[in-house]
């Protein structure tokens, strides 16, 4: 599913010749990048005097992640496919 949606975002981008910028492209990159290096998710928790207590949780995983894929040559290939030049900075990943 997220391979189907960046496809169409790529693709979209190529159809109507939309440049990116440099510094737009090595922040779109660089986050994701950082979902390659592993899953993400987040947790909420909370009460409140309607309904009581409530909890929620998400975990995303990419499929960059599940292939293994190298962060860093992602991040490099990444740029190159939305520029058509190499990276302007290296990826900050956390």
């Amino acid at each position: 599913m997220i391979r189907a949606v960046v496809l169409m975002g790529l693709l979209g981008l190529a159809a109507c010749n939309t440049p990116v910028s440099p510094e737009r492209a090595a922040d779109m990159c660089e986050e994701r990048a950082r979902k390659a290096q592993g899953p993400t998710g987040s947790v909420t928790l909370g009460v409140n005097s309607n309904s009581g207590g409530f909890a929620n949780a998400e975990v995303g995983v990419t499929s960059d992640f599940l292939r293994g894929t190298d962060p860093n040559l992602l991040y490099d290939r990444c740029v190159i496919e939305l520029t058509g030049e190499g990276p302007i900075r290296r990826p900050v990943l956390r």
